[in-house]
């Protein structure tokens, strides 16, 4: 498998010393390629910026110190090292030919990038194509090739298990990130694992586990992230919030999977290539 990861580091270098308004267009170059994959509505500039990426319409001094810190630390190569030995592990898994890989700098001050996801996040869900933001603080740095192999994962996993957006499942959406998470273990050990599966406990636990098991088979894309991520996260996208705790739903996938596969014996590789319903099943979890 070809594993494209694009130079952003160089590219946001230089585009942090061009003055101030020449930093939306080159921000709008840098991720032509993936735009032109994926397409989306609106300026990309308002995307990036409401999705938590640095600002290109404010100076700010950590912003160029940050990305020289990652350029040092070969974050990229991190990255690329760690997907190809995702990908040996996952060589009975069907995977695309090549993948893409845009990785951005986000912004220390978006209060739910920092508070609520931890620093970092992904996505993985378009064929051939990773995205991964993150502020690099001394908790994140070292996790972001881990990040790409949690998007990796859900990449090869859709490849070979059917992602229908009107027919997909809450209780698909959230095993899927507890088998992510359950992946990246397997493969890198538990202090590669991100935040996100051990921020809700208790009594909050509790009450999220309830909800989401009561909703398992709601299906539709439309509904599933809202009990992946939580109020939080549904409140800044202007959606319905469901009464889930903020990410709970990576602490509810994670604990399933487990039970799983302590139940059938499987590893977390050997499961990437079952549907939630089924690997419950097999597990006598679900009917």
């Amino acid at each position: 498998m070809e594993f494209i990861v694009h130079d952003t580091l160089t590219a946001m270098a230089a585009l942090l010393q061009e003055p101030l308004e020449r930093r939306p267009g080159a921000l709008r170059e840098m991720l032509t390629p993936m735009r032109q994959a994926i397409p989306m509505p609106g300026d990309i500039v308002d995307i990036h910026h409401q999705g938590g990426g640095f600002r290109v319409d404010a100076d700010d001094p950590r912003y160029l110190a940050a990305v020289q810190r990652m350029i040092d630390a070969d974050v990229l190569g991190q990255v690329r090292r760690e997907l190809g030995r995702a990908s040996e592990l996952l060589h009975d898994a069907k995977q695309v030919e090549s993948l893409q890989v845009m990785f951005v700098v986000g912004d220390p001050d978006n209060e739910h990038l920092m508070k609520v996801a931890g620093g970092y996040y992904g996505m993985g869900g378009a064929p051939g194509w990773l995205y991964l933001l993150a502020w690099p603080s001394d908790e994140v740095i070292g996790r972001i090739a881990h990040l790409a192999v949690h998007e990796f994962h859900h990449n090869v996993r859709y490849t070979n298990v059917e992602w229908n957006p009107v027919t997909v499942t809450v209780g698909e959406h959230v095993v899927a990130e507890g088998l992510a998470e359950a992946f990246v273990r397997e493969l890198s050990g538990p202090e590669a694992m991100g935040p996100w599966s051990s921020m809700v406990t208790g009594e909050a636990y509790e009450t999220a586990y309830e909800r989401i098991m009561a909703d398992f088979e709601l299906a539709g894309m439309r509904n599933t992230p809202a009990y992946v991520l939580g109020d939080s996260a549904m409140r800044s996208f202007g959606q319905e919030p469901r009464g889930i705790p903020d990410m709970a739903g990576y602490a509810v996938g994670l604990r399933l999977v487990d039970q799983a596969l302590a139940a059938t014996g499987l590893t977390a590789t050997e499961a990437t290539l079952l549907p939630a319903s089924e690997l419950l099943r097999r597990a006598g979890l679900r009917p």
